[in-house]
C-alpha cells in the first residue's frame, strides 16, 4: 500500500493536472500545505453540468462563431438552446479536435477562418482553468486561491505516442491560455506526463492498495540485472483506454519503498472508443441506406445512442443489439426497425481492430520486457465497455495473467494519476523508445566494406586523416547518457559556435551506423563555445596544415518525461553545459 508522506515545501502550492482528452476533459486537483499529506480532489461542478457527481468530466467541445470566437464549452454546449442557436448562427462545433492526428480527415471539423489548433488546445485549457479556479474559490475560499495564484503547479497529460514536436505545441498552448507567463521560470512550472504513467500512478493508489490485489503483489527482483529472468519476478501492463488512443505502459515494481521501472517501450496504438463509434456509424448507414431512416441528422442521433449506451453493454457476439431511437410509431421491418428500436447484429465485430491493436501492443511489450508480466491493470473510459473487458479477459487469463480494472471513476484514472505523479513521483527509469544519436565522421578502414562503399565520400579532415561522413554516433539506444565526440576545425573562428543535431533514428536495426542508410528526424543544440575557442591551441597535420580540436560530450538526460539534450566541454578544469 502507498503511503504518502506530509509535503516537506516551505511554502503553499497548488497542483493542477488537466486530463484533455479526445472525447472527454477533467481536471483534478491538490492544496500543498507544508507538513500535511496532500489529498487528491476532483473538480466536480461545470457550467451546465452541476449535478454530476464525483467522475464528473466534460465533453471535449468547443462552439466558435464565424469570426472565430469561442462561444460554448463543454457541457454548455450540449444545452439545447445552445444547439439552436448554432444553427442560425452558423457557429462551427469543434470536437475530436485533439485527435485530428488519427481520426480520419472526414470526421475533423475544419477550424475556424484563422485559428490553428494550437489556439483552440488554448481556449479549451483557459476554460478548463477558469472553471477549476471558480470551483477552488467555492469549495475552499477565495483567500487561499488568491495566496497561491503564482505558485500553481500545471500536470498537462498527453497520449503515450506524442513526442518532442507535440509537447511543444502543448507548451506553447499553455503560455498562450494564461496559464503561465512564456518564460523559462513560467515553463518549469509546466510538467508534462504520459496518460499510460498517470494511470499507473491511479492504479497504485486505486488497485495495487486494495485488499483483494494485495494479496498478490506485483514484485520486482532487487537482484543483479543478470538475474531478471527468473520466474519469480513480476511486471506490470497498464492499459489506459481512452477515446482517441489507447496506451499500454510495462513497468516492474519495488515495494519498500515503493518505486517502479519501466521494462519496456510505451505502446500508443489509435483504436479508442471513438473508432468503434466511427466503425458503427458507418454500419448503421449502410443497413438504413434507401430508408426514411439515412438521413444524415437520424443516423448522428442513432450513433450517438449507441455511443452512450449500446457500445458500453454489449456483453456476448450472438446477441443482436437493440439502439432506442425513436417512438413507437416507427417501425420498417424490411431495415429491423420496430417500436423505434433498430436491431444492430454483429456489433462485436466493431471492437475486433481494437482488440487486436491492444493484443499486438501487449505482444510487443511482452518480448522486450525484462520480467515476466503477470498482471493487468485495464483504466480509461473505454475500460467501461463489457465486451473490451471480456475479449481482454480470454486472451489474458490462459496465459496466467491476471486482468483488473477499478469499480468506479475509472475515467478520472489520468487526471488524478496525474497529480500523484507530481507528489509521490513513483517512476525511477524509462525506457526510451528510439535510438538517439548525432552525425559524425569516422576513420577512413579499407578493410571495412562499410568504407568501402562509401569511397567516393571518404575526404582528408583538418588533421590530415581520412575520414569516413554521415556516420551514426549513438549516444542512447532505445536511461544521463553521454557520449564523447572530437570536433576538428581548420580555423579558430569556426569554432566560435558548434551546432550539434540530434538524431532519432526509428528504424528496426539495433545498431544503426550510418546516416545515409535510414533517415531520422533532428533535434538541434546550439552551445556556444566562443570562451572555449579563445583558449585553444593550434596542431599540425602531417603536411603541416593549422587545426583545432574540440573535445565534447553529448549528453542526453531520460529520467524526465521529457527528453532534455545538452552539449558539454571542459573549460578551465570546470564543466560547462
Amino acid at each position: 500500500m502507498l503511503t504518502r508522506q506530509p509535503y516537506h515545501g516551505l511554502t503553499r502550492k497548488l497542483v493542477l493536472a488537466f486530463d484533455v482528452g479526445t472525447t472527454y476533459s477533467g481536471v483534478s486537483y491538490a492544496i500543498l500545505d507544508p507538513g500535511e499529506v496532500p489529498k487528491i480532489l476532483g473538480v466536480t461542478r461545470y457550467p451546465a453540468q452541476e449535478h454530476v457527481g464525483g467522475d464528473c468530466k466534460i465533453p471535449s467541445i468547443i462552439y466558435y462563431d464565424q469570426q472565430g470566437r469561442p462561444r460554448a464549452f463543454g457541457a454548455e454546449a450540449l444545452q439545447e438552446h445552445i444547439i439552436e442557436r448554432a444553427e442560425d448562427e452558423q457557429w462551427i462545433k469543434l470536437e475530436w479536435y485533439l485527435a485530428a492526428s488519427h481520426i480520419a480527415d472526414d470526421d475533423i471539423q475544419p477550424l475556424p477562418s484563422g485559428k490553428s489548433a494550437i489556439e483552440v488546445l488554448a481556449d479549451f485549457m483557459r476554460y478548463l482553468y477558469q472553471c477549476s479556479c471558480k470551483y477552488i474559490e467555492d469549495s475552499h475560499g477565495i483567500a487561499l486561491l488568491r495566496s497561491i495564484e503564482d505558485r500553481i503547479e500545471f500536470v498537462l497529460t498527453h497520449p503515450n505516442g506524442w513526442e518532442g514536436p507535440q509537447q511543444k505545441q502543448i507548451r506553447g498552448a499553455a503560455a498562450l491560455a494564461g496559464l503561465i507567463p512564456n518564460s523559462q521560470e513560467g515553463q518549469s512550472r509546466i510538467h508534462l506526463l504520459t496518460e499510460g504513467e498517470a494511470s499507473l500512478h491511479f492504479c497504485v493508489m486505486k488497485l495495487l492498495a486494495s485488499d483483494t490485489l494485495s494479496k498478490t503483489p506485483i514484485l520486482a527482483t532487487e537482484r543483479p540485472e543478470e538475474d531478471l529472468g527468473d520466474t519469480d519476478d513480476q511486471g506490470v501492463v497498464i492499459i489506459d483506454a481512452g477515446g482517441g488512443t489507447v496506451d499500454l505502459s510495462a513497468y516492474s515494481m519495488q515495494l519498500s519503498p515503493t518505486s517502479f521501472e519501466e521494462i519496456a517501450p510505451a505502446e500508443c496504438r489509435l483504436q479508442g472508443s471513438v473508432l468503434v463509434t466511427r466503425r458503427a456509424h458507418a454500419l448503421i448507414k449502410k443497413k438504413l441506406a434507401g430508408s426514411r431512416y439515412s438521413n444524415p441528422d437520424i443516423l448522428r442521433q442513432i450513433t450517438d445512442i449507441f455511443d452512450k449506451t449500446t457500445k458500453l453493454r454489449v456483453r456476448n457476439a450472438e446477441d443482436p443489439q437493440y439502439i432506442k431511437f425513436g417512438t413507437v410509431r416507427d417501425k420498417d421491418p424490411q431495415y429491423d426497425i420496430r417500436s423505434g428500436q433498430l436491431k444492430l447484429p454483429g456489433v462485436t465485430e466493431l471492437f475486433e481492430p481494437s482488440i487486436r491493436e491492444i493484443i499486438d501492443a501487449f505482444q510487443k511489450q511482452q518480448q522486450v520486457a525484462t520480467v515476466p508480466i503477470k498482471s493487468v491493470f485495464l483504466v480509461g473510459g473505454f475500460a467501461a465497455s463489457e465486451w473490451l473487458f471480456t475479449s481482454l479477459q480470454k486472451y489474458f487469463v490462459p496465459l496466467n495473467i491476471e486482468i483488473c480494472r477499478p469499480d468506479s471513476h475509472v475515467n478520472k484514472a489520468v487526471a488524478d494519476g496525474a497529480v500523484s505523479y507530481h507528489i509521490d513521483n513513483l517512476v525511477s527509469s524509462r525506457v526510451a523508445k528510439l535510438t538517439y544519436g548525432t552525425e559524425c565522421s569516422v576513420p577512413y578502414d579499407s578493410s571495412n566494406p562499410d568504407h568501402r562503399a562509401r569511397q567516393r565520400k571518404v575526404y582528408r579532415g583538418p588533421s590530415g586523416m581520412l575520414a569516413v561522413p554521415k556516420a551514426f554516433g549513438s549516444i542512447l539506444a532505445r536511461k544521463v547518457f553521454e557520449e564523447g565526440f572530437v570536433i576538428r576545425r581548420s580555423s579558430l573562428e569556426a569554432c566560435d559556435a558548434v551546432n550539434i543535431d540530434i538524431t532519432a533514428y526509428r528504424g528496426a536495426l539495433a545498431k544503426p551506423d550510418w546516416m545515409d542508410a535510414e533517415p531520422g528526424e533532428e533535434i538541434e543544440t546550439d552551445p556556444h563555445t566562443s570562451r572555449l575557442a579563445r583558449k585553444l591551441y593550434p596542431k599540425r597535420s602531417k603536411d603541416g596544415a593549422t587545426y583545432y580540436v574540440i573535445d565534447i560530450k553529448v549528453i542526453l538526460l531520460f529520467g524526465l518525461t521529457e527528453l532534455k539534450a545538452q552539449v558539454s566541454w571542459v573549460e578551465d578544469d570546470t564543466e560547462v553545459r
